[in-house]
């Protein structure tokens, strides 16, 4: 049998995905990673370039999953939102990765930083495009819509960081009766959420308009008026 390179990379990596999320990146072992894709440790440093690009790795293909696995769509927010929390729910292993990387990272810059903040970029671009915050001015338009995206995210991720708070604190049995009760909740802000930007961008938009107006009335007023000046009294 050929040796298939591919499929040794797609070993190592779903191992890798396991052994991150239980462990951190300080506590993963390359032996045990190694061990669960039936692969040798070499494959691992000749394929990702050592622990640290492994791990980066996983972090940055687990993000792009949930973005393109389900994106958030400002005209269907609750909707998307819901489907947000479902994916969250299905693949448990994105928080943790992002909490061990929170916790080692110690506010250090990440490997892929910046090929990340693109990736983000682009998603708020998509938000803008969609009509978030659309009756700001421009140059407003933008922060609007990552604090916007960001209170999003937190509002569906922090049920999944700590979910034995979420139980305790609504006070069910289980983890999954909480969770159910938190998609309804999460849902219901989301629909208040949207019916607030709506609002507050159907008032700035009365107000640039109303501005406008004025601007353009006092124009015409102005272009109506006779000039006296340079004008003589006829005898």
């Amino acid at each position: 049998m050929s040796y298939d390179a591919e499929a040794t990379r797609r070993r190592i990596f779903q191992a890798a995905s396991a052994e991150f999320a239980a462990h951190g990146l300080a506590g993963a072992r390359v032996e045990r990673i190694a061990a669960a894709a039936k692969a040798n440790k070499q494959a691992i440093y000749l394929y990702f370039g050592g622990k640290d690009k492994l791990f980066a790795a996983v972090v940055s293909a687990k993000v792009d999953e949930v973005c393109h696995g389900a994106a958030i769509d400002p005209g269907a927010l609750a909707e998307s939102v819901g489907q947000l929390f479902d994916w969250y729910q299905e693949h448990p292993h994105l928080i943790r990765l992002l909490m061990w990387e929170a916790l080692e990272s110690a506010g250090d810059p990440l490997h892929g930083e910046e090929e990340r903040r693109a990736g983000y970029r682009e998603n708020v671009r998509d938000l803008v495009e969609a009509g978030v915050a659309a009756g700001l001015p421009e140059a407003e338009r933008t922060r609007a819509a990552q604090d916007w995206m960001f209170t999003v995210l937190g509002l569906v991720a922090w049920n999944f960081a700590v979910p034995q708070l979420c139980r305790l604190v609504l006070d069910e049995r289980d983890d999954r009766a909480a969770l159910a009760r938190r998609r309804e909740a999460v849902m219901a802000a989301a629909r208040a959420l949207a019916a607030q930007s709506a609002a507050q961008s159907a008032v700035q938009t009365a107000v640039q308009s109303g501005v406008q107006s004025a601007d353009d009335q006092g124009a015409a007023q102005t272009g109506a008026r006779p000039r006296a000046e340079g004008t003589r009294p006829t005898a």
